[in-house]
């Protein structure tokens, strides 16, 4: 059956109307975005089903584009708007942190550093710099790697820094494992930064390992 015929109250759009985008399940929103289903099945359905092959919203959305173009009802415009949306979150996330009076909700840099790093299948080792006030700055991905190793260079680390001027620093590296728990390289790199950093006063607040679930935070575990 189609979405028009369906009563008033279920139809997607007039829920967001009426309800607000909260009050939408994953699958109502995508939806909405879709406009439309697939031979067989209604928008909603469609969208669930994609749900369910993904695994949720996030999987996805960072899915890469040859995982997409696998998925029949999926063309180049749809794989477009789902890539779309998933830029718009990061810039959401990069203009909150970047307004915001430091970073009093460290979830949202979690949140952030995850939206960001979480789907690289080779490890990526990212700055997050800083102003007086611990407001973002810049996002900067720096070093990339294997699927189990990035080379990283205090050298280029301090030259990024000066260039944007900033008085502290986060560093964030994912592991394409899933496995978030700190290695004992990631601990040296992280130690080599520090000094490197204090050289010229600027701050390492904080490193974050991405995997699978929350990412580990160096100075939660007290190991800066």
């Amino acid at each position: 059956m189609s979405v028009k015929l369906w009563p008033e109250s279920e139809r997607p759009r007039e829920k967001l109307q009426q309800m607000g985008a909260g009050a939408l399940s994953d699958a109502e929103l995508l939806a909405i975005l879709l406009g439309s289903g697939c031979r067989g099945l209604d928008v909603v359905s469609f969208a669930r089903q994609l749900l369910v092959q993904f695994n949720g919203i996030g999987p996805l959305l960072t899915s890469s584009n040859e995982q997409l173009k696998t998925v029949k009802g999926l063309g180049p415009a749809r794989i477009n708007q789902l890539q779309v949306v998933l830029e718009l979150s990061k810039r959401y996330l990069a203009w909150q942190l970047s307004r915001r009076d430091g970073f009093t909700e460290p979830a949202m840099v979690k949140e952030y550093l995850s939206t960001q790093l979480r789907h690289q299948r080779r490890e990526v080792f990212a700055l997050l710099l800083l102003d007086s006030q611990h407001r973002l700055l810049r996002y900067e991905e720096l070093f990339y790697g294997t699927i189990n190793a990035a080379p990283v260079y205090p050298r280029e680390v301090l030259k990024l820094v000066m260039q944007h001027n900033a008085a502290a620093v986060i560093l964030a590296h994912n592991h394409p494992s899933g496995v978030a728990e700190p290695s004992q390289a990631d601990k040296r790199v992280t130690e080599r930064l520090q000094k490197a950093l204090s050289l010229i006063d600027v701050a390492l607040l904080d490193h974050f390992v991405i995997g699978s679930g929350d990412p580990v935070s160096f100075a939660e575990r007290g190991l800066i």
